[in-house]
């Protein structure tokens, strides 16, 4: 063997005796470790880490139409102590140990004395704790009072305050449109605006280092307070406060007392489809009060009941099949379909053998308006099927009924609108009748109402909407505007036809005891049967629901307004008698609220005046006289050349008379303004005494007596 092999053998015995034991130590270690204290520092490993973790931005405002906060965020401070934090200096911890102890207990922990709370402190350093509460939901001010304290003013590592800024969703106006502003909440389904524009509210969480130390605690590695997540936008309503005001407090008094199961109500801007106020109130789940459980304006799809003959009725009409002095025949309120009896509600059709179209809508005759129906669209008066019940669907159709509305907030169903012999819909031979009055169909509230609005708005159907603007400190971003669903839902004809119907359901029909001596409305009233069922003995019926729909002032409509209350229990039934009151006091509520409702005093022509009602026997300076009925727009005749002029009335006329002064007499002063009066009289070298305020009423001494230096009385009025 060469010297080269065998210096290389040698390397390779050296490596093999001091490396291959070591790497086997090593190996060993590994799988011990790994194995038997894999969990052990496992454990330590997860308690000890730093991450990024989420600080949720500020949400943004929900405002009223004014600017009136409906929904905000108040921030608040949680405070906490690391009497451990690796910055801190056990000299700077004993050094303001004493005073840091007075402040806590003297303006934070008062429940505990100031040597109570220095042991405390100890006790927490000994331990090793790391994230000791010091105060929850403290206000501003108290947080920056705390960070003044000793060692907590060192800043965070140094001094161990942890500030955590938060914020609490607070709702200025209580239960005010509570379920309309809606909440957002970890665990369950946004709700109403909050919901729907959660994102838009929301802002963009800012990402944070934290510090794990043990038991699930994150410990921020900066201030909380100074990190600053980009807050949410602003949205401003269409809802006026003042308004839902009124709209909640006469719902609450109707549901109140007819102890109703639930109620809902809104107020609509006939010309922009604006929401002004929406309010729905349900019975607590102790059944002693009323929350806003839930959005039944919005979310309740409901069989309308009579409120739909509106729609019925403008089918026939649009489609030429009635009149509405056509006679018809409705059997004092009885008749069958199929062997379905179908019964009026109205005391009125008991007395009838048969009626007016008109009438039959004023009286809400279930009977009359079914047959008409029944009559004009059913297949078996029909040689073509196309001019039966399918007719009647499509002419709903073409009213929009089988559309929503799009309003801002989550949850609206569908429309629910049968299609035409349809076995999937269950169409039999009773529904075309019973669709007529508004069973076996469903429309939410607000379904309903954009339908009444159409008909106020001379046909135009306009989507209704409840949010005006997106804003951000102050600035608009964007704009929501009025948008018109469809431009004509009907012919002007129909339209017209419409607005008298409703007109007269409450100047003679099932709403007549609503009339208002304020102002005027016009609507439609309904009364449902709801949790029925049908069998042979007959139909049994689990309760009523309550309607009234419309709009105000009848002659010139700004304000559209359904109201359902469901299920009452006590104080009548009838639409007229539990949702129309409600309805009568909105509007009148309004009336009392809005100048819009008002007529202008300047908005007709100007009347012609009585000589009566016409400035008369005024005397004074010609040319005075013509500049103030020329600045006043009064037109007069005559032009005296005398420097003094005296104002006459011939009928509806004014005209200027001359007015001479005799030289050596006294002149007649009656008329006169006092400035006028004392000019000429003393001139003339009379004295003049006053008695009274105005113009000259009477004057002691004749006129046309010579004037001899005497003192005259003049008496003001």
């Amino acid at each position: 063997m060469d010297v080269k092999n065998e210096i290389l053998y040698r390397v390779y015995g050296l490596v093999f005796v001091f490396f291959v034991p070591i790497a086997m130590v090593l190996l060993y270690k590994t799988v011990y470790i790994s194995w038997w204290e894999g969990e052990e520092w496992r454990s330590e490993g997860d308690e000890l880490y730093i991450d990024w973790r989420t600080v949720e931005a500020e949400r943004g405002n929900i405002m009223a139409e004014d600017g009136s906060l409906l929904a905000t965020s108040v921030p608040y401070y949680d405070l906490y102590l690391d009497p451990n934090s690796t910055g801190m200096l056990e000299e700077d911890f004993m050094y303001n140990l004493d005073t840091l102890a007075q402040c806590l207990a003297t303006q934070v922990m008062m429940d505990k004395t100031v040597g109570g709370v220095r042991e405390d402190l100890l006790t927490w350093r000994t331990e090793g704790k790391r994230y000791v509460p010091i105060k929850r939901k403290a206000s501003y001010a108290e947080k920056q009072m705390i960070e003044g304290f000793p060692l907590f003013n060192l800043g965070q590592m140094r001094g161990g305050l942890i500030i955590e800024r938060k914020s609490e969703r607070k709702k200025p106006f209580g239960i005010l449109a509570h379920r309309s502003v809606g909440y957002v909440r970890e665990g369950s389904k946004p709700v109403g605006l909050e919901g729907f524009f959660h994102e838009t509210l929301g802002g963009e969480d800012e990402r944070v280092l934290m510090l794990n130390v043990g038991d699930g605690i994150w410990v921020p590695m900066e201030d909380l307070s100074e990190v600053e997540p980009k807050s949410g936008d602003d949205i401003r309503t269409t809802l006026d406060v003042n308004l839902q005001d009124i709209v909640e407090n006469a719902l609450y008094k109707g549901i109140n007392y007819h102890d109703a199961d639930w109620g809902t109500a809104i107020l609509m801007e006939v010309e922009t489809g604006e929401v002004k106020a929406i309010a729905n109130l349900g019975k607590t789940s102790d059944g002693e009060g009323w929350w806003e459980t839930y959005n039944f304006a919005v979310g309740e799809g409901i069989e309308p009941g009579s409120t739909f003959k509106l729609a019925s009725i403008m089918a026939l009409l649009e489609d030429g099949y009635v009149n509405l002095t056509d006679s018809v025949d409705i059997e004092k309120g009885q008749t069958e379909f199929y062997e379905e009896t179908m019964e009026d509600s109205s005391p009125y059709s008991f007395k009838l053998d048969s009626t007016s179209v008109k009438r039959v809508f004023e009286i809400s005759s279930n009977v009359g308006m079914a047959k008409l129906v029944n009559g004009a669209y059913s297949t078996k008066n029909r040689k073509n099927s196309n001019e039966g019940a399918a007719r009647f669907i499509k002419r709903l159709k073409d009213f929009n009924l089988h559309l929503p509305t799009g309003i801002e907030i989550s949850g609206e169903p569908n429309p629910y609108i049968k299609e035409a012999y349809s076995k999937e819909d269950n169409w039999s031979g009773v529904t075309l009748p019973w669709m007529a009055i508004g069973y076996e169909l469903k429309l939410t509230p607000l379904q309903i109402l954009t339908f009444f609005n159409a008909v106020a708005n001379d046909g135009e159907m306009v989507k209704p909407y409840l949010v005006k603007e997106i804003s951000r400190f102050g600035e608009t971003i964007d704009q929501f505007r009025p948008v018109v669903l469809q431009r004509k839902i009907a012919s002007s004809t129909t339209i017209e036809q419409a607005k008298e119907l409703l007109e007269a359901v409450v100047t003679d029909g099932t709403a007549y005891k609503l009339q208002s001596d304020r102002i005027s409305f016009a609507g439609k009233t309904g009364t449902a049967q709801v949790d029925y069922k049908r069998g042979r003995r007959g139909t049994r019926i689990g309760g009523y629901q309550a309607s009234f729909a419309g709009y105000f002032p009848a002659e010139n409509p700004k304000y559209s307004c359904i109201v359902v209350i469901n299920k009452p229990r006590q104080n009548g039934f009838y639409g007229g008698d539990v949702a129309g009151p409600v309805f009568k006091e909105i509007a009148e509520k309004c009336y009392l609220t809005k100048l819009n409702l008002h007529e202008e005093l300047n908005a007709k022509p100007k009347p012609v005046l009585a000589s009566r009602q016409l400035p008369r026997n005024d005397i004074g300076r010609t040319e005075d006289m013509k500049t103030v009925l020329e600045y006043l727009g009064m037109p007069y005749y005559g032009t005296p050349a005398s420097n003094m002029t005296r104002l006459t009335t011939e009928g509806d006329s004014l005209i200027l008379e001359q007015r001479r002064i005799l030289p050596n007499r006294v002149p007649s002063v009656v008329g006169m303004g006092l400035r006028d009066a004392l000019h000429i009289l003393e001139n003339k070298g009379l004295k003049v005494k006053i008695d009274g305020f105005g113009k000259v009423a009477r004057q002691s001494i004749l006129p046309g007596t010579k004037i001899n230096n005497q003192t005259i009385l003049l008496t003001l009025r």
